[in-house]
């Protein structure tokens, strides 16, 4: 047998090094290099140039493709049908990457259960035993009757047990236990990870199989494995969640087949995974009916639904130190720092001597701008030390210039508040809808001034 030639590669940018090095020169990320086997060529061209013994695929007008209707079938779990976008899709691949023990092969094992029921399937475990897996099934009372069980690390019978029993949905539980006998290196390894993820997904397509994919992450939060990994699949999903909680966060952060940024919310029992509802009554459960200083529920949109969420504040004089702290759980912390400038620059509210600490109960992650008036409001009631009035719900983007900037999905947003009970609402004067909502006062602003004047006057 022929030496196998050792090769490093950056897991980030894919790029190829001769050797190992700390940083990568490509995409100037650190500790993302790695061992790899370089394969053997298994043929060796001539000099004559490609298009001599190529045959390339006919050129076709876009305009003359027929177009098929994308077919889904749902997976028994309405939540996981909205991080989808209405479902899975027949020959598409999704990856589900989170923590360890966080949920994802719970959430796969009931989704399989309930398919089971109307279509074939198939679950292959390369991490866990039959015994174990069937000891979950057992535990979360899974009518498990129909679901078929794999287990195998090898892609190649992996493969052929597709072609024979030929399944409608497959879960690989993980990408990183897969290996292929024909690449020389360690299963995880980079080469292994995209070569195995590439010939799934040809399988996919070809077949018209839907494979759902589990794939590890690393300590920073991000997917194990090259980045070209993200971009091969059809669907990227994130689980989300605090370990000492039991809710989860279903995120998609890519979606072919529907819209991104979806939010699916689930509660984690003693049967599985369940699915949330109502996840703005679940925010705002403990938000106590006597307003406190620091307090300020906003109106966030997840893709295409609108959640209020209870933002807190605490400003607090610096005494023991010189250089005051600045803390944001939930929320970008540089947006924080801005904000803070925006208020002393067009509010005259100094807290530059202060530890300010912001907060978005429930352990959800806030990540659009229209949240910025909400802290901004928030951090006026903590600096005042006045509660806001009760009933009040606010978004809007703050600009550098103090002024409001509007929102998407303004409508939306003030009938979720409005079926939720709330009867007053600080929001961006071009977000102000022509027709009243019945029970919900609606104000208007352009600046900051004009909205901490209106947030005074209904104290």
């Amino acid at each position: 047998m022929s030496k196998v030639k050792i090769n490093y590669a950056c897991t980030e940018c894919n790029s190829t090094a001769s050797k190992w090095m700390g940083q990568c020169p490509s995409c100037m990320k650190w500790n993302s290099i790695v061992e790899t086997a370089v394969e053997p060529a298994n043929m060796h061209f001539s000099n004559q140039p490609y298009y001599g013994f190529i045959k390339t695929a006919s050129v076709i007008k876009l305009a003359d493709v027929s177009m098929v209707d994308t077919e889904r079938f749902s997976t028994g779990i309405k939540e996981f049908d909205r991080v989808l976008g209405g479902g899975l899709v027949t020959g598409s691949i999704i990856l589900i990457g989170g923590d360890p023990g966080i949920g994802k092969s719970t959430l796969l094992l009931q989704t399989l259960a309930n398919i089971s029921q109307v279509n074939k399937v198939l679950y292959i475990s390369g991490e866990e035993s039959s015994s174990q897996i069937a000891l979950r099934a057992r535990r979360l009372e899974l009518d498990t009757n129909r679901l078929n069980l794999q287990t195998e690390i090898q892609l190649e019978k992996i493969l052929s047990t597709l072609v024979e029993q030929n399944p409608s949905v497959v879960v690989i539980d993980s990408i990183q236990t897969i290996f292929s006998e024909n690449i020389h290196s360690a299963s995880g390894s980079v080469v292994q990870v995209r070569e195995c993820a590439a010939q799934l997904t040809r399988a996919a397509k070809n077949s018209g199989i839907t494979i759902i994919i589990v794939g590890h992450v690393t300590k920073e939060g991000s997917l194990a494995g090259p980045r070209v990994l993200e971009h091969i699949v059809d669907t990227l999903l994130y689980f989300e969640g605090d370990p000492n909680s039991s809710y989860r966060l279903v995120r998609t952060s890519k979606n072919r087949f529907g819209a991104v940024n979806e939010l699916g919310i689930f509660s984690m029992t003693e049967r599985g995974l369940k699915g949330i509802s109502n996840p703005s009554a679940l925010f705002l459960s403990q938000c106590n009916d006597n307003q406190v200083p620091g307090s300020c529920v906003m109106v966030t949109q997840e893709g295409t639904r609108p959640l209020l969420v209870e933002i807190q504040a605490l400003v607090d004089i610096s005494s023991h130190s010189s250089s005051p702290r600045r803390l944001s759980v939930g929320l970008d912390q540089n947006r924080l720092a801005m904000l803070l400038a925006v208020l002393h620059r067009h509010a005259d509210i100094v807290a530059s001597e202060h530890n300010v600490f912001i907060n978005a109960v429930g352990g959800i992650r806030i990540t659009e701008p229209a949240s910025d008036l909400a802290v901004i409001l928030a951090l006026y009631s903590s600096i005042r030390n006045q509660p806001l009035s009760r009933g009040l719900v606010i978004f809007g983007e703050v600009g550098l210039s103090g002024e409001i900037r509007p929102a998407p999905g303004g409508k939306e947003r003030l009938q979720e508040a409005s079926s939720l009970g709330f009867s007053i609402a600080i929001i961006p004067k071009a977000n102000v809808l022509k027709q009243e909502i019945k029970g919900l006062r609606v104000i208007g602003v352009n600046r900051i001034s004009d909205a901490l004047d209106e947030a005074r006057s209904i104290i």
